[in-house]
């Protein structure tokens, strides 16, 4: 699946396994000459990319308004990020390049509830929505954004079948007020129906997997979301890289702000390396409501 990249520092791609790694600075649309040791202060190029000192909001390169602070109504905060193009929710872009060849399923204890924690984590990783007025749960070896006009948990990227210069992760979640992607119906069914195809096209057409060939519908059913009923569609899709995948559409009003319509879009990529179909279930069900207008941009 395809992702929209912010700009900052991240593994070289280049990286050939000798001498210490080093991450490199991604502009937001390529790469550029600026290294630095991992973790460490900038050798060359960039610290930060103008205009932001952290992740930009959704529709990373359009014109941004920052919602009001907490306690304002849904129809303000929409209003606010509806102007956005959002590109994110999976797809139109790249994330950034890191060829490690490792798996992302990584290993995580069970609780009783069978969702995944890191060792020595709680619930309190999260990564939150502020316009949406929720919280989706940073897995154990997954990171997540949090941000005033969206959130996003994803797994570590790999090179894209469709376009090894470009990259993509094998799955990832999120989150944005319906009425950011043009969204306008009334339900969460309607809602997620309305918006499943141009998840899937996002997250899986164009050059990074190549052409959808054909697609399934394997879900759709009714679903409790942060003690709210939504709704949700999930497709299998089958593209011509070889590399196939599920994508899924979530709907379900704001826990925060009840006439708000809120969307998460999922990718999962059918490969070996991925987290296991059993994920699009558990996100949802560890979703949780937030305080309309928190989560400046951070990364957790």
């Amino acid at each position: 699946m395809t992702q929209v990249t912010p700009p900052g520092w991240y593994p070289d791609p280049g990286h050939a396994g000798d001498g210490p790694r080093q991450e490199r600075w991604w502009d937001g649309g390529r790469w550029t000459d600026g290294l630095r040791p991992t973790g460490g202060p900038a050798a060359s190029g960039p610290q930060t990319a103008p205009g932001w000192g952290g992740p930009p909001p959704w529709g990373h390169g359009q014109p941004y308004a920052p919602p009001p602070k907490s306690r304002r109504t849904a129809r303000t905060v929409v209003a606010a990020v509806v102007g956005l193009v959002v590109l994110a929710g999976i797809g139109g872009g790249v994330y950034a390049l890191a060829q490690d060849g490792g798996d992302d399923r990584a290993p995580a204890a069970q609780d009783g509830a069978g969702e995944r924690r890191a060792p020595g984590r709680g619930a309190a990783d999260a990564a939150t929505d502020g316009a949406s007025g929720i919280s989706l749960p940073v897995l154990d070896g997954w990171t997540g954004t949090s941000g005033e006009a969206g959130a996003q948990v994803t797994t570590r990227p790999y090179a894209c079948p469709g376009n090894r210069e470009l990259a993509c992760v094998r799955s990832g979640a999120f989150s944005m007020p319906a009425q950011a992607v043009g969204l306008k119906e009334k339900t969460p069914r309607a809602t997620a129906e309305a918006d499943i195809e141009a998840n899937a096209e996002e997250a899986y057409g164009g050059g990074t997997y190549g052409e959808i060939t054909s697609h399934e519908e394997v879900a759709a059913k009714a679903v409790t979301v942060a003690g709210g009923r939504g709704y949700l569609v999930r497709w299998k899709v089958e593209t011509t890289s070889g590399t196939d995948g599920y994508v899924q559409s979530l709907a379900f009003p704001s826990p925060a702000s009840p006439e708000l319509m809120v969307l998460v879009r999922f990718g999962l990529d059918d490969h070996p390396k991925a987290p296991k179909p059993t994920v699009l279930d558990q996100i949802p069900r560890a979703i949780q409501k937030a305080e309309l207008g928190t989560g400046p941009g951070k990364e957790v």
